[in-house]
């Protein structure tokens, strides 16, 4: 099939800015994210100012544009000083036209030491704190070289909730040695929190980690594994979480806009060592990707900013592929007109693609909509072949 340039984009698609701090008090066995355990103290100041350099660099390609939402990334973006961030902050209210009512996340660790900082960081801005639990079974921390225990993760989310209207907790479930009633167990303490918003995530063998690299004993067989992954689901249903995207559960309105962006093909910033962003423009689409180290980073920021971004246009025959890597995680999917507005693509070039994937059972029939059946979410690999 062959791909004639993509048609102009009419409008703009929402914009993020996502930024990344990549440091770590100590890297966990099964993450793959550009994040470092901190060796010799964090340069804080240093690093706040080359995020603020890298911004102004993007500036002449979202001159004028609203940012809807901010993500703080990492790492552990809350072993940063809440000074730190609200700093960052400020330079980023002067730099860019901030939506008053924008959501601003920040990802943070239920470590005694940043739980201090919790009020800090709510008058710095953020309005959403999402909280690195994975489990409250001190055997299952343990295993997955976290450096907090159960009780200092409730403690973590009783502190955020008194502060934060959104607080969002990570669990991992089809942990080594985990049982259906193990992984129950810390889905009912989690749902008792009070917390909107869940994000379960299977434990996956990451390539290039210590887990990697050598397995740890005892984890679930992929019987073993569904039997856990139907048990939380299901758990998080009963409870009234709605199930909207692949790993995220949330009550009724309380879905992480700052995702929701990426998975319908929204636009994103993205700062910081490793960062990656996209970006639209009226006749194409840019991926950007930062210097993954943060020493580089750093350096390169400080003497030729310019050097430290890798910058590439999407070619017009990946993006199809692209957005329906995106859209298809929805539960509800998008409405079909967003692939001609996010892509500049009609569907009526890929109409072979979608009528394989509605006839394999895998797409919803209905023509106004790309949504993904249960067949479909269940196997959404297959589903994204199709677009391949």
């Amino acid at each position: 099939m062959t791909f004639r340039h993509p048609g102009q984009l009419t409008a703009l698609p929402p914009l993020s800015l996502y930024i990344h701090i990549p440091w770590c008090i100590k890297k966990c066995p099964y993450c793959d994210f550009n994040s470092h355990s901190l060796k010799n103290g964090l340069p804080e100041a240093a690093y706040i100012d080359a995020l603020l350099t890298d911004l102004q660099l993007e500036l002449p390609n979202i001159w004028g544009r609203p940012v809807e939402t901010i993500f703080f990334g990492g790492g552990t973006p809350s072993l940063f000083q809440a000074e730190s961030i609200d700093r960052l902050l400020s330079g980023v209210r002067s730099l860019l036209r901030l939506q008053p009512e924008a959501e601003i996340t920040l990802e943070a660790n239920p470590g005694t030491f940043e739980i201090e900082k919790f009020q800090g960081f709510k008058d710095a801005g953020i309005t959403r704190l999402s909280i690195g639990v994975q489990s409250f079974n001190d055997d299952m921390l343990a295993w997955l070289g976290r450096v907090h225990n159960g009780k200092e993760a409730l403690t973590a989310i009783d502190t955020a909730l008194k502060l934060f209207d959104k607080v969002n907790i990570d669990l991992m479930y089809a942990l080594p040695n985990q049982t259906v009633q193990t992984a129950l167990d810390d889905v009912q303490t989690t749902i008792a929190t009070g917390a909107t918003h869940i994000s379960a995530y299977h434990l996956t063998m990451e390539p290039n980690t210590p887990f990697g690299h050598t397995p740890p004993k005892g984890l679930p067989q992929d019987e073993a594994a569904l039997d856990i992954e139907d048990a939380v689901h299901g758990a998080l249903e009963g409870a009234g979480f709605i199930h909207y995207e692949t790993s995220a559960f949330a009550k009724p309105a309380m879905q992480c806009r700052h995702n929701l962006n990426y998975w319908q093909f929204g636009d994103y910033l993205g700062i910081g060592a490793g960062a990656h962003g996209k970006i639209s423009y009226p006749d194409r689409i840019e991926r950007t990707v930062r210097r993954r180290h943060p020493n580089d980073y750093l350096a390169l920021m400080q003497s030729q900013p310019s050097e430290a971004v890798e910058r590439k246009t999407v070619a017009a025959e990946d993006l199809p592929f692209e957005f329906m890597m995106n859209a298809l995680r929805l539960t509800d999917g998008v409405p079909a007109a967003m692939l001609q507005e996010r892509t500049g693509v009609p569907a009526a070039k890929i109409m072979a693609q979608i009528e394989t994937a509605r006839q394999k059972g895998l797409l919803e029939t209905d023509p106004t909509v790309f949504r993904p059946t249960e067949r479909g979410r269940l196997f959404l690999n297959d589903l994204l072949q199709c677009f391949l």
